[in-house]
Formats: C-alpha cells, sequence, structure tokens
C-alpha cells in the first residue's frame, strides 16, 4: 500500500468541548440541533455523519484566522456529547469522499489553486497539491455549502 505525503487534521478536542461548553451556557452563536437527515450534520471532530435524531453543535469556526484576506467564518457542526477525534490521520475519511472541494494555500494563507474531485480520488488532488512546493496546506469544505470539513497537511 502506498504511503501518503500527508495527514488529516480534524478539529483540536479544545475546540469541540468549547463549543458544547458555549452551547450549554447559552451561548447566540452555538446550538444544539437535532440531526435529521442521515447526511447533513457532519462532526468535524470525529469526521463522521451524524444519524438522525443525534443532537449536534452548530457553531462558527474560522478556520483561517481573521486578519487575512481568505479568512471566513462559517457554520459547522460537532457531536453535542464528547466523540473521539478521527485518528486515522494518513487516510482520507471514507465518509468525505464525495461532494468536497479541495483548497491549496501557501504559508501566508492565500489560496493558491481549488478543485472538486469529481470522480477523481480526493488523494489525487491532495497530493498534486501537495507537489507545489508553495502549497503550505489544503483544506477540504463542502463542495454544495461551502463549510468547512477538515485541513490536511503535508508530512
Amino acid at each position: 500500500m502506498k504511503t501518503s505525503s500527508f495527514r488529516i487534521v480534524p478539529i483540536s478536542t479544545d475546540v469541540a468541548d468549547a463549543a458544547r461548553r458555549q452551547a450549554e451556557a447559552g451561548a447566540t452563536d452555538h446550538v444544539f440541533v437535532r440531526a435529521d437527515s442521515p447526511r447533513g450534520y457532519p462532526c468535524r471532530h470525529c469526521l463522521r455523519w451524524a444519524h438522525p435524531g443525534e443532537s449536534m453543535v452548530l457553531f462558527p469556526f474560522a478556520a483561517i484566522a481573521p486578519g487575512r484576506p481568505y479568512s471566513e467564518s462559517g457554520p459547522i457542526f460537532v457531536h453535542a456529547q464528547p466523540c473521539e477525534r478521527y485518528a486515522t490521520t494518513h487516510q482520507f475519511p471514507p465518509e468525505f469522499r464525495e461532494g468536497r472541494v479541495l483548497r491549496a494555500y501557501n504559508s501566508q494563507h492565500d489560496m493558491i489553486a481549488a478543485e472538486v474531485a469529481n470522480g477523481e480520488e480526493p488523494e489525487a488532488v491532495i497530493e498534486r497539491f501537495l507537489q507545489k512546493p508553495e502549497t503550505a496546506f489544503v483544506h477540504v469544505r463542502s463542495a454544495s455549502h461551502g463549510c468547512y470539513t477538515m485541513e490536511v497537511e503535508r508530512i
């Protein structure tokens, strides 16, 4: 089996736990929602789709910190109950192989390439982006809604 040149980086447990605490405290921008479809509520911590009926926290997240041209805050979900952080970081999460756009960024956080993995394996797009020496990291986002899913970094 070919070894990948990247690792998957889900949001940190600290970020997920903070979102849960803020929702519990009643923060207006951190709300509890109940999943009502099998593919509408992706947890950015365990990188799984929530099952219908599961409670999720919906909150704003900036994958690139404010103050940079490509910074944007958007809504993401985490399970309301603690979940195990995605640990198979050498493999692209199987639940997110379709409907994702990949964006490559340089070390100044400027977007330098973007591509929807239409029919192509997302690993092939990531590897192609990482062949460019100026690529510092890659973001994976929803192709339909544009929401952040995960980061990919070179190893």
